[in-house]
This record gives structure tokens, sequence and C-alpha cells, in this order.
């Protein structure tokens, strides 16, 4: 499967982490664009061209928190998003979660494992058929 993911955070060498570690999963093959803050992300995010976000939580001009809240009020289809963060109180995990549509949570420090681990039934559910007919396409 091959995956465009935008990768959010004010952190260069974090980028190059995200960005290294999910190429090291296998989850996909990944492409990438990086953005430096939220509002860098609004202006990088293509909505034919990203399949998912990798988003920090604490940045300048933007936090990601906003970040995605702006994206789930005007995308056009839902793009998950991860947010991959130093935030790992259940009250900052449960805003990002029910608040912001997030639909994946990574704390940092983060292992490939954890990433493959908390990431791999997202990627199942990206590449099962969606519907009866697609499921009676696969069994022809």
């Amino acid at each position: 499967m091959q995956i465009h993911a935008l990768i959010v955070d004010d952190s260069g060498i974090m980028r190059k982490m995200v960005m290294r570690s999910l190429t090291e999963s296998r989850l996909a093959q990944f492409t990438f664009t990086e953005a430096v803050d939220g509002l860098d992300a609004l202006d990088k995010f293509d909505t034919k061209k990203t399949d998912m976000a990798f988003v920090d939580w604490n940045m300048p001009n933007m936090c990601g928190l906003d970040f995605i809240k702006e994206l789930r009020r005007t995308e056009k289809r839902h793009v998950p998003v991860v947010m991959i963060t130093t935030e790992g109180t259940m009250g900052k995990v449960g805003e990002a979660l029910d608040d912001a549509g997030v639909d994946g949570y990574i704390v940092k420090p983060f292992t490939v494992d954890v990433l493959q681990k908390k990431l791999g039934p997202m990627f199942e559910k990206m590449t099962k058929p969606k519907g009866f007919f697609s499921k009676l396409a696969t069994i022809s």
C-alpha cells in the first residue's frame, strides 16, 4: 500500500525520526511532506494527495490540536490523523480523541514496535474492501 503522509512537528529532528520510524515499520510504502506547525500544515495539506497526517501537539503559531480541528471542519474526505506527542495524560488523550477526532495517539518517545502495534489495526482497516459489493469482488 502506498501512503502519502504529512508530518507536522516544529522539530526537524523529530520529523526525520517519525519518517524513518514509519519507513522502518513497513506498514506501507511512505512518501512524505513536512510541515513545521499547524499553519504550515494547513498550507501543505493536499486533499487529493494526503492519505494520513502525523501531528505533534505543542508547536508555535498553531498547535497540532487546532490544526486537526480545522482540518476536520473543512475536509472533504476523512483523512486519518495520528498525534505523536509528549502529552500523555488521560485528559489530553481524551481531548484529542473526543474533541478533535484524532484516529490514533502515540506518546513520545516511541519505538518502531510501538508504531507497528498502534498503527497496524488502522492500516488493516484501510486495506480492507468496503461494503457488500467489494466483498463479492474479492470472492470472485
